[in-house]
C-alpha cells in the first residue's frame, strides 16, 4: 500500500467515526429532547392538582392537544413502522430514502397522548374549581372537525387509488392536521393571560421544558438531514420542522408574558378581571373578593395561598373584628 491508499484509508475510517459519532449525538439529542417536551407536561398536572382549580388554563388548549397528539402518534407509528409508508417515502424521496422520523419521536407522541388526556380529563372529571363560562369555543370545535374532514378527504382520494395520491398522503395530512392544531392552540392561552393581566394558573415551567425540546428537536432534524447529505429530509418530515419553530415562537412569547410584560402580577388575579371563559362580573369569574367564602377559596386557590381568616359568616374576620387580627396583635 503506497502513501496515497494509506491517506485515502485514513479519510475514510476518519469520516466512518464522524457518522458514527453523529448518529451517536442524534440519538442523544433526541432522547433529551424527548425527556423536555415529555417533562414540559407535568407541572400544569401539578399545578392544577395543587390548587384543586383549573382556572386560568385554556380549554380551548386542552382539548385540541388531545386531538393533535393523536394525530402525531398515528403519523410517527405509520412513518416508523408500516413498511408500506416507509416504501412509498423512500420512492418520493431517493436520495434520502429512510424517514427523519425516530423512536424518541414515537416515544413522545404516545406519552403526550396521555398526559394531554390526563389534564382533559382534570377540567371535567376531577372535581377541580372551574368557571362554568370554561367550555369549548365554536372555532376550536370547527378546527377540529375541519382537521378530521381534510384527513378523511386525503383517505378518500388515496383509497379510490387517484393518480398522485397514496397511503403516505394520508400520513402526511395526519402531520399536517397535527401543524394546523400546533399553530392555533397557543392563541387562546395568550390570549387569556392578556385578558387576565396575569400567567396564573398556566405554568412557566411547561413553558421552558417546551422551549428546550423545540430548540432540541430541530437540531437533530438538521444533524439527520446533513448525515443523510439531503435536507429534503427537512421537508419529508414538515411537521417536526414546523412544531419545532412554532414552538419556540409561541414559548417565547410566554415568557416575555411571564417574566416581562405580566410580572408583577403574578399570583395576583383582581376583582373584576376574568379567565379564558369568564370574562363577568356575576361570581363565575375568580376573584380576591372579601364577602362571601366561596369567593374568598376561589381567590386563595388562583393565589395559591391564603390571605385573612375568614369568619362563620363569610365576611373577613380581620375586617370584621380588627382586634382578632393576628398581624395586630403581634405588633401589639
Amino acid at each position: 500500500m503506497d502513501a496515497s491508499e494509506a491517506w485515502a484509508t485514513v479519510l475514510i475510517n476518519s469520516d466512518n467515526d464522524l457518522v458514527v459519532l453523529a448518529k451517536a449525538l442524534s440519538r442523544l439529542i433526541g432522547w433529551t429532547y424527548f425527556c423536555c417536551w415529555s417533562f414540559s407536561f407535568y407541572p400544569q398536572l401539578w399545578k392544577n392538582y395543587q390548587r384543586k382549580a383549573v382556572t386560568g388554563l385554556s380549554v380551548d388548549f386542552a382539548t385540541v392537544n388531545v386531538f393533535g397528539f393523536a394525530f402525531y402518534t398515528i403519523y410517527t407509528t405509520l412513518l416508523l413502522l408500516s413498511p408500506t409508508i416507509r416504501a412509498q417515502y423512500a420512492a418520493r424521496h431517493p436520495l434520502s430514502p429512510e424517514p427523519t422520523v425516530r423512536w424518541n419521536d414515537f416515544a413522545f407522541g404516545v406519552h403526550a397522548l396521555l398526559l394531554s388526556f390526563i389534564c382533559w380529563t382534570q377540567l371535567y372529571f376531577w372535581g377541580y374549581t372551574r368557571s362554568s363560562k370554561q367550555v369549548l369555543s365554536v372555532t376550536m370545535r370547527g378546527i377540529i372537525v375541519g382537521c378530521f374532514a381534510a384527513v378523511g378527504l386525503v383517505a378518500t382520494f388515496a383509497w379510490a387509488e387517484l393518480p398522485g395520491w397514496e397511503l403516505l398522503d394520508v400520513v402526511y395530512a395526519f402531520s399536517y392536521a397535527k401543524l394546523a392544531i400546533t399553530v392555533v392552540k397557543y392563541t387562546p392561552q395568550a390570549y387569556i393571560n392578556y385578558k387576565r393581566q396575569s400567567t396564573v394558573g398556566w405554568s412557566i415551567h411547561n413553558i421552558l421544558f417546551d422551549l428546550a425540546g423545540g430548540i432540541l428537536s430541530l437540531a437533530q432534524l438538521l444533524l439527520d438531514s446533513s448525515m443523510n447529505g439531503d435536507w429534503s429530509g427537512v421537508t419529508g418530515n414538515p411537521v417536526k420542522f414546523w412544531l419545532g419553530l412554532t414552538t419556540l415562537g409561541y414559548d417565547g412569547l410566554f415568557c416575555v408574558q411571564h417574566y416581562i410584560l405580566y410580572k408583577g402580577r403574578a399570583g395576583v388575579v383582581l376583582e373584576g378581571e376574568g379567565d379564558d371563559s369568564s370574562d363577568s362580573d356575576d361570581g363565575d369569574s375568580v376573584v380576591q373578593s372579601y364577602g362571601t367564602s366561596g369567593k374568598k377559596k376561589a381567590a386563595d386557590l388562583e393565589s395559591g395561598e391564603g390571605r385573612a381568616a375568614i369568619g362563620p359568616t363569610g365576611s373577613s374576620s380581620s375586617s370584621s373584628n380588627p382586634e382578632s387580627s393576628p398581624l395586630l396583635k403581634n405588633k401589639a
